[in-house]
């Protein structure tokens, strides 16, 4: 049996510890009280209240964190999951008429909405945190000093995993605005973001950076914070982004609520719902979506293509790192639905034909393989599987 050693052990207690102390008991759409950025001090309450995590006993607690962290399953790729070098002069290409975008992995996208370039949750580094998870690929689809420059930078919410401080440090003179739901504007100042290049939404609040493009923050279901005393002391959003001719969604992190429903009936039709799909688990299903509910919120939403994001990049929850796409695409399928998968780093012209492009397939099949107990939630076959879908 491999032996776990005491500075490990003691990782994983007080691991467990903060999560039962942090996470228990807060709220999703902030019974606790978030306070604006602004000269008056205006206070922001929200109603409606979930756990972030069921309640479990601590060694229910420390069970599930040996498990996180120190068996391996298939939680993990067996080796290097495929990913292309982003073509950045296709994709920054101006053109009033585009609708181009390549995942970068997690919540990261660089998008081409009508010649207007936006940046969703930008990660450029390989470990998210301290004692956090590493990049499955070491690789980066793209240099981030070779971004020129971008019209806005988009932040769903204060997370380690999707507010980064090297990459946003790194963009902030490549840009002219951060858009950040309430109160996140006051790290970015920290980190050297000049204050008056950040904009704050509350939900349902606009702003229109350049002419022609509207960007909107709209509800989630989640939560925030980075350590022990900032939890949910800042808020979360899901986000719209309009032009005349396309419209996105783009949904940071979120358990499935009827807030869907609310931003489908005023923003949609969108062209696109970039949705996550991945972290999720039993004990917290209130704030990640599993892959079922990822389409009924697409659906909710009003969109023409699902595209699944916040997966095959980090080990954040304990089922198999394939899991998430294979339910999702199951589901897409009984609805026929419309999904686009592209790898990390391959550009994808949502104006043309999608590619349909199984590429995680021999990956997956390698971690079957090495792992002859799987740890998912549902087994079939895959032959069986990709036969009903030609």
């Amino acid at each position: 049996m491999k032996r776990v050693n005491i500075a490990q052990l003691v990782i994983v207690t007080i691991t467990g510890l903060i999560i039962m102390t942090t996470s228990c008991v807060r709220t999703n759409t902030e019974t606790a009280e978030v306070l604006k950025r602004t000269p008056s001090g205006e206070k922001l309450s929200r109603s409606g209240e979930v756990a972030v995590m069921e309640k479990m006993s601590l060694g229910e607690h420390l069970g599930m964190y040996k498990k996180f962290f120190f068996e391996k399953g298939q939680k993990f790729p067996a080796e290097p999951l495929s990913q292309e070098k982003t073509d950045l002069q296709q994709l920054l290409a101006s053109n009033s008429g585009s609708l181009k975008a390549a995942w970068l992995g997690h919540s990261s996208l660089l998008i081409n909405i009508d010649g207007f370039v936006i940046v969703t949750d930008p990660l450029f580094e390989r470990k998210v945190s301290p004692v956090g998870p590493t990049r499955f690929n070491g690789e980066f689809p793209v240099d981030i000093a070779d971004i020129p420059f971008v019209n806005a930078v988009i932040i769903s919410h204060n997370h380690y995993d999707h507010l980064n401080k090297y990459s946003i440090r790194k963009l902030k003179d490549k840009t002219n605005v951060f858009i950040v739901p309430l109160r996140v504007g006051q790290t970015l100042i920290k980190w050297g973001v000049a204050e008056d290049k950040i904009v704050e939404l509350d939900w349902w609040g606009e702003t229109h950076p350049h002419s022609g493009l509207t960007i909107a923050a709209t509800p989630s279901q989640h939560f925030s914070g980075r350590g022990l005393f900032d939890r949910n002391k800042t808020m979360w959003a899901s986000w719209v982004i309009a032009t005349e001719n396309h419209k996105l969604f783009f949904s940071g992190d979120s358990g499935y609520f009827d807030g869907f429903r609310e931003i489908g009936e005023k923003y949609g039709p969108f062209d696109i719902a970039f949705m996550e799909c991945g972290a999720y688990n039993e004990r917290w299903p209130d704030v990640h979506m599993f892959p079922e509910q990822t389409v009924q919120a697409f659906t909710d939403l009003d969109a023409r293509i699902l595209q699944p994001i916040h997966w095959a990049t980090f080990n954040l929850s304990l089922h198999a790192w394939y899991e998430p796409i294979e339910r999702l695409i199951d589901e897409a399928w009984n609805r026929e639905i419309t999904v686009s998968v592209p790898m990390i780093g391959q550009l994808v012209d949502y104006n043309k034909e999608l590619e349909d492009d199984k590429w995680w397939v021999s990956a997956m099949e390698l971690s079957m393989q090495e792992d002859r107990q799987p740890n998912v939630a549902v087994q079939y076959s895959v032959e069986d599987r990709f036969m009903k879908q030609e």
